[in-house]
């Protein structure tokens, strides 16, 4: 899998960070979960993870030729919003050795690999009820 950069929201060394992927998906770099009152509210089946990025991380999606990175409905697989202005991302353990090559991943940092048309989804109106999912 080749991995295009699109950005990341971090000082160096500390890189939650957002790449395209050549298979029709985004990959995600975030922090690993360590606060056990995250962990308890979160349902991580095996073979997935669940990483913390800043919300503005998604900005980076008009690098991909989105016309705006601004989430508006905070649903699958965006699992949690923290009251920090983070938010709890899950999906698939990236495991494609040539795709982790391509990246900078420290040990307290996790990747995971998502539809892009799941992302997309996150960035439509929404014209129901609010589903925001707070911490």
């Amino acid at each position: 899998m080749k991995l295009r950069f699109l950005g990341k929201n971090s000082t160096p060394g500390d890189s939650p960070t957002l790449y395209a992927s050549d298979q029709d998906s985004y990959v995600v770099q975030g922090w690993k979960i360590f606060a056990q009152d995250l962990l308890m509210r979160l349902d991580v089946p095996d073979g997935q993870a669940a990483v913390e990025v800043p919300t503005e991380l998604f900005e980076h999606l008009m690098k991909d030729g989105l016309a705006h990175g601004e989430i508006k409905k905070f649903q699958d697989p965006i699992m949690l919003v923290t009251d920090q202005g983070t938010c709890i991302v899950q999906g698939p353990v990236m495991r494609d050795a040539e795709a982790l090559s391509q990246m900078r991943l420290p040990d307290y940092e996790d990747c995971i690999e998502v539809p892009k048309s799941s992302i997309t989804a996150l960035l439509e109106e929404n014209s129901g009820p609010d589903h925001q999912r707070p911490a």
